[in-house]
């Protein structure tokens, strides 16, 4: 194959991650051209190795390199809190805070029967399997603020109320710096919803 062909395999390979467009993604096939050997070969094996050797937590499904993820290894941890989230990212977006230090349960999604994805699909019986073992006090819902993210907040809360643990959901409403005139009706609404004593 000629050299052209070979940088296009690239350009379309990167266009294929999301949020990277063709410019993007030619940027950086120019920038991987033009760095050294070394520099090709260590991001290849770190792209391998992610491949290879991460897989799910067993008890969170977080991303981890064993059994058990470094969040739930860790012994500092507060145990008794739990907040669920829809995926991984959303996770690792609540650990850049710094201000959680629970533990966390990752879903597989979030309901959507129009889509197909029912209670199985989110392994929501993990959930509750897992809180029947611990000692978990308070269940935090993370979910997004959709139709599916509400959907799932309930189902799951009818699921865990039975098993006398406190059940909560994070507020939501208007951002910090948004002018309030440019937020929508609903997001206005559950400000409102959520208000809190100053």
């Amino acid at each position: 194959m000629d050299r052209k062909g070979i940088l296009e395999d690239l350009v379309q390979e990167l266009t294929s991650l999301p949020g990277i467009g063709r410019k993007t993604a030619q940027r950086l096939a120019f920038h991987i051209l033009k760095q050294p050997r070394e520099d090709a070969e260590r991001l290849a094996r770190a792209v391998l190795a992610v491949k290879e050797r991460l897989g799910l937590c067993r008890q969170c499904r977080n991303l981890a390199e064993g059994e058990l993820c470094d969040i739930c290894r860790d012994p500092a941890r507060d145990a008794t809190r739990v907040v669920v989230v829809e995926d991984v990212t959303t996770l690792h977006a609540f650990e850049r805070t710094g201000g959680y230090k629970g533990l966390y349960h990752v879903l597989a999604g979030a309901l959507s029967p129009l889509d197909g994805v029912g209670p199985a699909d989110i392994k929501a019986q993990d959930l509750v399997d897992r809180l029947a073992r611990g000692k978990v006090e308070e269940v935090i819902m993370a979910t997004s603020p959709t139709i599916e993210g509400e959907a799932t907040a309930i189902y799951l809360s009818r699921l865990i109320k039975p098993m006398g643990i406190r059940i909560s959901r994070i507020a939501c409403g208007v951002p910090v710096g948004v002018d309030l005139e440019y937020a929508d009706e609903v997001t206005l609404l559950k400000s409102l919803d959520g208000r809190c004593a100053i």
